[in-house]
């Protein structure tokens, strides 16, 4: 596990989640989250997690969950977490589960325009392998069905120069590019985490999309469309690496990092939602 960050020393700027007014948690109706190392560490869900999740659940409080990984990875999260559905590959695939126990699985584009769209997809990630050093795709890559992934900090290392080099590829091709804490994410079209909140919110649970009504955690910089859109927004500790990257902040940032965040964010919404007026 990574070592701790020192968060009151690396982030200034934030206000601490345990800060956060009761008044401007009241009217929150749901929760939005990143997943890697905002609900895990080191690819799996932390047992703090889980059990947040759950009590969100039997408290009545909808989670969606939105991620840059593929959506064949992302199936165990929609089928084994009390989850209402999964935004996967930055907006590109909507996951929910079936009656029957199974996945519906929905993209934002027909098939002839994903087929036309991955041979491009393709043709970038084979100019990234041979010109950008120590360039590798990310190893759920054979489960990604609308973007690509190049590993930087999961399972290989990727300096700075390197991820640059990997985005200014990306960005030549045409595509959508963003940096998480593992992967730096390439996709063709307008999606992303915010359009996919709206498109999950409409599908899972049958109304329109209010960011007013929502609360989103997040961990890194591909988190900043959301913490810029979504007022009541909150980043697990270890955003900290981050910060010298983000043009965007959360509104606070919770004590504890990863999963232990999530759980720490779940708390205090159940407390005040429990509490009286």
């Amino acid at each position: 596990m990574p070592a701790p960050l020192s968060v009151p020393a690396a982030m200034p700027r934030f206000q601490p989640w345990a800060h956060a007014r009761d008044e401007a948690l009241r009217g929150l109706r749901g929760v939005l989250t990143d997943i890697d190392d905002t609900l895990t560490c080191e690819g799996a869900i932390e047992p703090a997690a889980l059990a947040a999740l759950h009590r969100l659940s039997e408290a009545g409080v909808p989670v969606i969950a939105t991620t840059g990984r593929p959506a064949g990875w992302s199936e165990p999260c929609v089928t084994d977490w009390p989850v209402r559905a999964v935004v996967a590959e930055n907006g590109g695939v909507l996951l929910q589960r079936t009656q029957g126990g199974g996945v519906l699985r929905e993209f934002t584009v027909e098939p002839p325009e994903r087929a036309a769209r991955w041979q491009r997809l393709q043709a970038c990630a084979a100019e990234i392998l041979a010109t950008v050093p120590g360039a590798t795709l990310a190893t759920d890559s054979p489960g990604r069905l609308t973007d690509i992934a190049v590993d930087h900090s999961e399972h290989a290392g990727l300096d700075a120069a390197g991820i640059a080099a990997t985005l200014a590829c990306m960005r030549r091709h045409g595509l959508t590019a963003t940096v998480s804490s593992i992967h730096v994410n390439g996709w063709i079209g307008e999606h992303s985490k915010w359009s996919g909140a709206h498109w999950a919110v409409q599908r899972a649970l049958g109304r329109g999309f209010d960011a007013t009504e929502w609360l989103y955690v997040g961990d890194s910089t591909n988190d900043q469309l959301m913490f810029e859109r979504v007022g009541a927004s909150v980043g697990v500790a270890n955003i900290a690496r981050f910060v010298p990257q983000l043009a965007v902040l959360p509104a606070w940032v919770t004590a504890a990092e990863r999963g232990r965040g999530f759980a720490e964010v779940a708390e205090r919404l159940l407390a005040v939602r429990a509490s009286p007026r």
